[in-house]
């Protein structure tokens, strides 16, 4: 004998699960504890953020010449404006600054397709844009060729120096620094080991600010009368040299959480050393390492404030040079304001990036 049973038909959720205030309760108030600290938290910003909004925004003067339009009592915006130009391009001259937005745009333009999904020349691209490009930015800086005026690199700063800064240093220390990862793995070979063990501690165990000061101040009194190196290349040189070592451990780090069967297969294949860690090591332990590697390119992007040591002005180092002028005594809140939201539009762009990347090359557990 068989008995048929119709499924009971699904019941809606609690009203009080759904909605605002299902999700309020859920998140906010779940708990006393919780309920106390939401209400601080309000409390906190109800006082902070009416009197802050006033100062930058609605009490803030936007529009003058001088500091005589600063009148209402909030934030001085002006400052900012009448002396963007020099935030932007430092000392270049203002003539020539449309070779500066020349680069930006090209290296846009460049960029832009490699964010294309349906893009097929990626690699092409990509090479072009880190080994092609770069020759014709700096043709277009430095001029001297094709009629172009010549512009001293003592000329350069601003956010076009510390975009520089940034860019070299990331580009040219990440292929340095999977080197040396590969070279501190390498247990077959104790004297490349032991070298590439030397140079990373020896460079992770020294602070930055004293790697520039170094380089700007100490190795030309190494060097053999009458040979010299620019101040900007050998701050570059430093940058890269510091920076590849915190990458190398970044790798370091993705390398050793490849299974040691993924080796083993590699090795079973009958693959080179170098075609077993191209194709099958490497890639997996780079998706591993995205966020150490973002973390380590935003640390950078974030020390190339450090060059001021060495007389070279990024864009916190123009800032600071625009307020000794007498004409905008009193205005470094609204100086270093303006200069922190650039670099969080910069760091926040990557880190989103990364986590993008993430979630695209996240296929450990797809099936």
């Amino acid at each position: 004998m068989s008995h048929d049973f119709a499924p009971l038909p699904d019941l809606p959720p609690p009203a009080s699960s759904v909605g605002v205030i299902g999700w309020l309760r859920r998140n906010l108030f779940s708990n006393t504890i919780n309920s106390l600290l939401t209400l601080f938290a309000i409390y906190l910003l109800a006082t902070l953020l009416p009197p802050l909004f006033n100062w930058l925004f609605f009490d803030a003067d936007w529009i003058g010449d001088s500091r005589d339009a600063c009148t209402s009592g909030g934030a001085c915006w002006v400052f900012i404006s009448a002396r963007f130009s020099t935030f932007m391009y430092g000392f270049f001259p203002e003539n020539e600054t449309w070779r500066i937005n020349l680069i930006y745009i090209a290296l846009i333009a460049c960029m832009a397709p490699l964010f294309m999904e349906g893009f097929r020349h990626k690699v092409k691209l990509g090479v072009f844009v880190i080994f092609i490009f770069p020759i014709f930015g700096f043709i277009l800086l430095f001029g001297g060729v094709f009629g172009l005026e010549q512009t001293e690199t003592s000329q350069w700063g601003g956010l076009t120096l510390t975009l520089l800064l940034a860019s070299v240093g990331c580009v040219a220390a990440l292929p340095l620094g999977i080197m040396l990862a590969l070279g501190r793995q390498a247990t077959n070979m104790p004297a490349v080991k032991s070298m590439c063990v030397l140079f990373i501690e020896f460079w992770r165990g020294v602070p930055l600010i004293t790697v520039l000061f170094m380089s700007s101040v100490m190795l030309p009194l190494f060097l053999p009368e009458g040979v010299s190196f620019d101040k900007l290349l050998r701050a570059l040189i430093g940058i890269t040299l510091f920076q590849s070592a915190y990458i190398a451990e970044v790798v370091r780090g993705g390398l050793q959480a490849i299974p040691k069967g993924q080796y083993e297969a590699a090795d079973a294949l009958g693959l080179s050393y170098w075609k077993k860690m191209g194709l099958i090591i490497l890639p997996q332990a780079m998706k591993i390492v995205i966020p150490g590697i973002v973390n380590t390119f935003i640390a950078l992007f974030k020390d190339t404030t450090l060059v001021i040591i060495v007389g070279l002005l990024d864009v916190l180092g123009m800032v600071q040079n625009a307020l000794n002028d007498p004409n905008w005594l009193g205005y470094s809140t609204e100086g270093y304001v303006f200069t922190a939201f650039v670099f969080w539009i910069f760091c926040f762009s990557m880190s989103r990036y990364s986590q993008a990347l993430e979630r695209k090359l996240h296929t450990g557990h797809k099936r």
